[in-house]
């Protein structure tokens, strides 16, 4: 059995190490899972991940339990199939996916889920992100992008959001070479707003809007309020470069002007631009399971390699065999991957 040190990485190491425990087959044992945060052990969104997780590859797991700091995952067989989850409470819905993606790429068939849970919080991409950043990106590893459809925003404390998404199966990954973003061709974003009067929304928007015009970027952001159990706001930022897509994302806090949410969120986004890398800090982690399970060597260079990054390095490493060579002062990460086929692609 493999063994995992869950206390450098938090969440991130718990979820990739058990994607590649399924897909692989390999048990994994994982200890002091979210050491040192508040709140250590199982939260409900990696409650959730893993026991989904577990129910798509019959898996007996020991431990699995809210705050528990440590689980046994023992995969039997590989079997994706269509189904509803809920997370509970506002648990995010974009780290359940974090879990699933690699496993639902890999299925035997298409495969649609209906998540309900949080859209957007804190620590966590929002589910704009995935659609415009993460699965832009990883279609260039030759993932076909799924058909999101967010049927409902869910904000904390309550959550409650829906999402529907479908996915379709892939044979095998390419490797990829993400090193020069190339010129910035137009920056887009979405402000959200929910159960907030739609003038919070344009706020939002309008100081992003007005920071990014500053820069000379030609920028378009969409503005909208929606119902939801509990007030909220997000916003989400992408550009869309020539060989890259970059992004950042932020959400509202109480007390906190909406101007400055959306000024914090392009100030995020200049910072990646001008770091010249194709990757943005959130995307050089999210990255690294699917070029190590490609086929070749790929290489990307990132806006920065965080702690994130370097468990999620180890993690592949333990759990696939491969190995990463990393330029710090070039933000280079290299990759051999192991080219893992789909064996039940249709």
């Amino acid at each position: 059995m493999i063994e995992i040190d869950g206390s450098i990485g938090y969440g991130q190491v718990l979820r990739t190490s058990i994607s590649l425990s399924c897909l692989t087959l390999k048990p994994v044992k994982i200890f002091n899972i979210r050491k040192g945060r508040p709140k250590p052990g199982l939260m409900p969104q990696h409650l959730t991940g893993v026991r989904v997780a577990g129910e798509f590859c019959d898996a007996e797991i020991k431990g699995l339990k809210l705050y528990s700091t440590e689980v046994e995952f023992f995969p039997k067989s590989f079997n994706v199939y269509d189904r509803k989850i809920d997370v509970g409470t506002a648990g995010q819905v974009s780290l359940v996916l974090q879990t699933l993606t690699p496993l639902l790429i890999f299925s035997d068939r298409e495969v649609t889920l209906e998540i309900i849970g949080g859209t957007a919080g804190l620590g966590a991409p929002t589910v704009q992100f995935l659609q415009h950043v993460t699965f832009p990106l990883l279609s260039k590893l030759g993932v076909r992008q799924p058909e999101i459809e967010v049927v409902k925003e869910g904000f904390y404390p309550r959550g409650g959001g829906i999402v529907k998404i479908k996915f379709f199966p892939v044979k095998k990954l390419k490797a990829v070479s993400l090193i020069d973003r190339g010129e910035v061709k137009k920056i887009r974003g979405i402000s959200i707003a929910g159960s907030l009067p739609k003038s919070v929304a344009e706020r939002q928007a309008t100081s992003a809007k007005e920071i990014l015009k500053e820069k000379g970027y030609e920028v378009e952001i969409e503005s909208k309020t929606v119902n939801t159990f509990s007030p909220g706001t997000s916003i989400t930022l992408w550009a869309e470069c020539e060989n890259s897509i970059v992004g950042a994302d932020n959400i509202g806090e109480k007390g906190m002007p909406a101007e400055r949410i959306g000024e914090e969120c392009a100030k995020e986004l200049i910072k990646s631009i001008e770091s010249k890398a194709a990757l943005d800090k959130f995307m050089a982690d999210q990255v690294l399971p699917f070029i190590a399970l490609a086929e070749g060597r790929s290489i990307i260079k990132v806006e920065e390699i965080t702690e994130h990054c370097v468990t999620n390095m180890k993690v592949c490493e333990m759990m696939l065999g491969v190995k990463f060579f990393v330029d710090e002062t070039k933000k280079r990460i290299e990759v051999d991957g192991i080219g893992f086929v789909n064996q039940n692609f249709k």
